[in-house]
């Protein structure tokens, strides 16, 4: 293999593995939007609040798995809270109430953060060695392989989930027509607590994973503006599309990095996604796998 392949590869496999990542922070916003049709605006506030939970619990010398049965139950705690307190109230209420409060919930964390860490970065350490794994020409860090199976992992069980279990099954019939499952006998309101619930279980492992490589601090919530393309990309109401919008918007970010940065200095990787959102907005609105959305009047 030339030396120009090498690299391309090398590119490829590095953004491969962080766009699994990103899918994993997408698929709790993915996860929101098609069972409630609300668009949180505080999911990287979310995988924020999750790496510093565990950040603390670390801070009082407890083992690792304690950290994560922690950040576990606390995550799901704050979905089931919020959806009851701050979210249920707005039912039937215009779409642009639901998000204004998930903005000012994301206000919320991101001044909370620093009152409770500083504006110091902290470190997030898990007991996976620094080795850098070779794949073919590419290295890459170990908490970047962890990452992209734990997200792999996730998006198996979630399909499963929603295609074999009970509980999956009227989750994609509230997505469909909430009034109609109602009908039926479901509970809407139970599934849309258990739909933020879920998302908090993925921005906790996001939170952990993220934070090892980036550290913890209110920075951490930037990782989430990334779920924006990523879910333009997919369509905001399919978790598959979640699966190749993070993958499309890493490999761009890495293909940005190792080919224009070069030339222009750097800083391509950090606009090059929002343009490739721009310009699949303009072609196809609803995303790749996303559902072409036709009202009548």
């Amino acid at each position: 293999m030339s030396e120009d392949l090498e690299f391309a590869f090398a590119l490829l496999v590095s953004g491969a593995s962080i766009g699994l990542m990103y899918s994993l922070i997408a698929l709790g916003f993915v996860l929101v939007y098609k069972a409630t049709d609300a668009i949180n605006f505080a999911q990287g506030e979310f995988v924020m609040l999750a790496g510093m939970v565990v950040v603390v619990v670390l801070g009082a010398e407890a083992p690792l798995i304690a950290a994560i049965v922690a950040v576990l139950l606390v995550m799901i705690g704050f979905g089931f809270g919020l959806e009851k307190v701050v979210l249920r109230p707005l039912l039937g209420r215009p779409v642009v109430a639901v998000i204004m409060a998930t903005i000012g919930v994301a206000a919320v964390l991101r001044g909370w953060g620093p009152l409770v860490l500083g504006i110091e970065p902290r470190a997030l350490p898990l007991p996976i060695g620094d080795e850098p794994i070779t794949i073919g020409p590419a290295t890459l860090p170990p908490i970047q392989v962890l990452g992209a199976v734990v997200a792999l992992g996730f998006f198996l069980a979630f399909n499963w989930f929603f295609k074999k279990a009970r509980m999956g099954v009227a989750m994609r019939a509230v997505a469909d027509n909430q009034q109609v499952a109602q009908a039926m006998g479901i509970n809407v309101e139970r599934y849309f607590a258990l739909a933020w619930a879920m998302a908090g279980i993925v921005s906790a492992l996001g939170g952990i994973v993220w934070g090892s490589m980036l550290g913890v601090d209110v920075q951490l919530a930037l990782v989430g503006l990334k779920v924006f393309p990523v879910v333009i990309l997919g369509g905001l109401d399919s978790i598959g599309g979640a699966l190749v919008g993070g993958l499309i918007i890493g490999i761009v970010e890495s293909l940005a990095a190792g080919y224009l940065d070069p030339f222009v200095g750097g800083g391509t990787k950090d606009f090059a996604p929002y343009v490739l959102m721009i310009l699949v907005l303009m072609v196809r609105p609803y995303g790749i796998f996303g559902r072409r959305q036709i009202e009548r009047v």
